[in-house]
């Protein structure tokens, strides 16, 4: 199996062969590992100043290969599967691990030589002259030309000296785009699989933690975002569905055309951060020490409140227990210090209904939470949270349809996650907001999130609720 990356000097970057430094890998000597299968290589064909090809040969012992695999998960369905298949030449989760096992710190971004180069965007060309394709250069192209590449995929016949019998599923791939590096492996990483749909070892639920690693960056705004995770999770739907889940926030995720021009600008803060950012400053602004996050998922913001130790009780909640055992991992609640765990409570409960452990808090966060609401059920959340659990501050996020416009890959009318019941427009969100802190008194005010844009505005509105002064619970 072959898989070559070629750069170009450019601005960024006017040496190429400065790619061995994003590598790691020394363009002057080739260097050899050992992985699952059999050995990969790493070799330069071309190492000069103005241009620079990194090849990853795998050489795959089909004896170890074989002696590996599991009674049932032969390539093919006949008595002599395991001796005669396109295993070890064409590409596929094979030569996928070994990039994350050679590649490892370029996937993950880090170059401590040259601290400046991963960021940048560089003109790349990627080839794999073998690459397996369940759907054929069809679907090679359905993959790859929503990132920002310009593919070339070409069938390869089955026999070039028999041509009426037509095409195998073996493509010849070359990709041409400026792209991260890290992007660029990301990338291969998962749809090299995909393709092939099919992989050389169990899928279990770690892969589901591989996929958002490798994916979280481009994946949730990928157009066929589903068939990329049902084939990498080998078609098991509880997998997928924890995928779906982990991969929800569509409008955190910048759009995966690479336009040049934007691929060589600095790279911009996540959504999801600057939303986190924006309710942590409203609730420190508000002196709040006790907090609910009301809807808490994987507890992103539950672990950022307990980096700051002026929230002495911090509550996630949520009605999903596999939620909060997510956010259970992702917080670290086995590792955290016993000052630190005593402040943490995490409670299964639901928006929309009253409980007495929620009542008294300074502070009840709902970060996109409303929108995953069927409309007729709002009244509830407005009683159980501003009328019962009554907090002297509230605040609300929740995302701004008017804005869904500069998301190529939604479709009109398309909402930003298939589990939201509807998105509201600014006017919309004001005008409940308003509506809501009249009744329960409460004073509001409606804040962007994100870009302003001048014609479709941020992409998410924050309502802050301070309770009045004196107001009694409205009924």
């Amino acid at each position: 199996m072959l898989l070559t990356i070629s750069v170009a000097a450019s601005p960024v970057m006017p040496v190429a062969r400065d790619l061995g430094f994003l590598l790691h890998k020394h363009p002057d000597r080739a260097q050899s590992s050992e992985v699952f299968g059999g050995t990969a290589h790493v070799l330069w064909p071309e190492a000069g100043e103005e241009r620079a090809t990194a090849a990853l040969l795998l050489d795959v012992d089909t004896a170890a290969l074989q002696r590996g695999r599991s009674r049932g998960q032969t390539p093919e369905g006949f008595a002599l599967a395991d001796h005669v298949n396109d295993r070890p030449y064409a590409a596929s989760s094979l030569l996928a691990v070994a990039l994350g096992k050679v590649f490892r710190t370029a996937l993950a971004g880090r170059c401590d030589a040259r601290p400046d180069l991963p960021g940048e965007a560089l003109p790349l060309e990627v080839r794999v002259p073998s690459l397996v394709s369940r759907g054929g250069a069809p679907m090679v192209q359905r993959l790859f030309a929503p990132l920002g590449w310009d593919v070339d995929a070409r069938p390869q016949p089955l026999d070039p000296q028999v041509p009426g019998w037509g095409d195998s599923r073996v493509v010849d791939v070359h990709l041409r785009g400026t792209v991260r590096l890290a992007d660029a492996l990301a990338q291969l990483y998962v749809l090299l699989p995909v393709l092939d749909d099919a992989k050389h070892y169990w899928v279990s639920a770690d892969e589901v933690d591989k996929l958002v690693r490798a994916g979280g960056d481009w994946l949730p705004a990928h157009p066929d975002r589903e068939l990329v995770m049902t084939r990498y999770l080998r078609h098991q739907r509880s997998l997928v569905r924890d995928a779906v889940a982990r991969l929800d926030d569509v409008e955190d995720i910048p759009s995966p055309t690479l336009l040049a021009e934007e691929a060589a600008e600095e790279r911009p803060t996540p959504l999801a951060v600057l939303r986190r950012e924006a309710v942590l400053g409203v609730l420190r602004e508000a002196g709040a020490a006790s907090v609910v996050d009301l809807g808490c998922g994987e507890g992103g913001l539950v672990r950022e409140l307990l980096r700051d130790p002026r929230f002495t009780r911090v509550v996630g909640a949520d009605v999903s227990a596999r939620e909060l055992e997510r956010a259970a991992r992702r917080i670290g609640t086995d590792r955290l210090p016993d000052t630190v765990a005593a402040r943490l409570e995490l409670l299964q409960t639901s928006a929309t209904y009253r409980d007495d452990r929620l009542a008294g808090v300074d502070a009840v966060t709902l970060v996109e939470v409303v929108e995953h609401l069927d409309p007729p059920r709002l009244p509830a959340l407005e009683r159980s949270v501003f009328a019962h659990a009554r907090p002297r501050t509230v605040v609300v996020t929740t995302p701004n349809a008017e804005h869904n416009v500069r998301y190529p890959a939604l479709a009109a009318g398309d909402f930003r996650h298939p589990d939201h019941r509807f998105e509201w427009t600014r006017a919309e969100f004001a005008a409940w907001a308003s509506e809501v802190a009249e009744r329960r008194g409460y004073a509001v005010v409606v804040e962007p999130v994100g870009q302003d844009d001048d014609e479709v505005g941020p992409p998410t509105q924050m309502a802050v609720f301070t309770r009045r002064d004196g107001s009694e619970e409205a009924a």
